[in-house]
């Protein structure tokens, strides 16, 4: 038996992610470095190896996993199909990270609270859409209205046409 060459064995021992699995780099430089520099006692700029940038990003990856595997389990146990926050602080708790669940519920509740004021403020811009889209034919007199109708009740009339055929 021919024994592998070293680029053969190279391409065993790497693992290939599919990009789509992948974090982005820029993200998870940004997030290490300012946690470092929290760390940090002077406050100064960390430099970071790129590989320990792959290995901080790959951990991460592994974790959102298995964290993800974990709540899936809670979900279905519950007999559910759609994973809820609550299964996420489950799995964390299971997982031995209780530490986290407590950061976790106030940021949920941060966004929660930015996103109920850009949901009804959506909702109010929608009603105003709809209430001029209501008005405007009453504006103009109609007459748009009356002049797609009638486009449309032509079309209609050519589609319905029997065929000569």
């Amino acid at each position: 038996m021919a024994e592998k060459t070293a680029a053969e064995k190279a391409a065993v021992d790497k693992k290939v992610i599919p990009e789509a699995e992948e974090l982005p780099k820029a993200i998870v430089r940004r997030v290490v470095k300012e946690k470092l520099s929290q760390l940090s006692k002077d406050g100064a700029d960390i430099s970071v190896f790129k590989e320990a940038l792959m290995a901080f990003s790959e951990s991460a990856r592994i974790f959102i996993h298995y964290l993800s595997a974990m709540a899936n389990d809670i979900c279905k146990e519950s007999k559910r199909q759609t994973i809820n926050a609550e299964d996420v602080f489950k799995a964390l708790e299971e997982m031995e990270f209780p530490e986290f669940v407590g950061p976790l519920k106030a940021s949920l509740e941060e966004f929660r609270r930015k996103n109920a004021g850009k949901r009804s403020a959506s909702k109010a811009k929608e009603a105003n859409k709809k209430k001029k889209i209501k008005e405007s034919p009453v504006e103009n007199g109609g007459e748009e209205d009356m002049q797609d109708q009638g486009d449309a009740n032509i079309n209609e009339d050519e589609n319905d046409a029997p065929d000569d055929n």
